[in-house]
């Protein structure tokens, strides 16, 4: 399968790694932006890997998600694709999503 990260979850990564940066731990930013993009990718063989995303399921647009360190990592499978559309701090309030 192809996997498409959506401008959105490009900003997400940027402003994780930005974040970090601010607080002086840039390295870390770019350890955890890494470790999402290879959790991401694990979607190619795998795209069902992921739990139906509760939170979503109103759209009833198939929302799955991995979990990687404090981050959601919210997808959509449509035909071949699969779409990365948000990347999600879980220490939020889950209405922001």
């Amino acid at each position: 399968m192809k996997v498409i990260i959506s401008r959105k979850a490009q900003s997400n990564l940027s402003e994780i790694v930005e974040y970090h940066r601010q607080k002086g731990y840039l390295k870390f930013g770019r350890k955890i932006r890494a470790r999402i993009i290879s959790k991401i990718m694990k979607l190619k063989d795998f795209p069902k890997i992921g739990q139906e995303e509760e939170n979503l399921k109103e759209l009833n647009l198939g929302h799955r998600y991995l979990i990687e360190s404090n981050y959601k990592i919210l997808y959509r499978i449509i035909d071949d694709k699969v779409f990365v559309t948000h990347i999600f701090d879980t220490r939020q309030d889950p209405e922001k999503m």
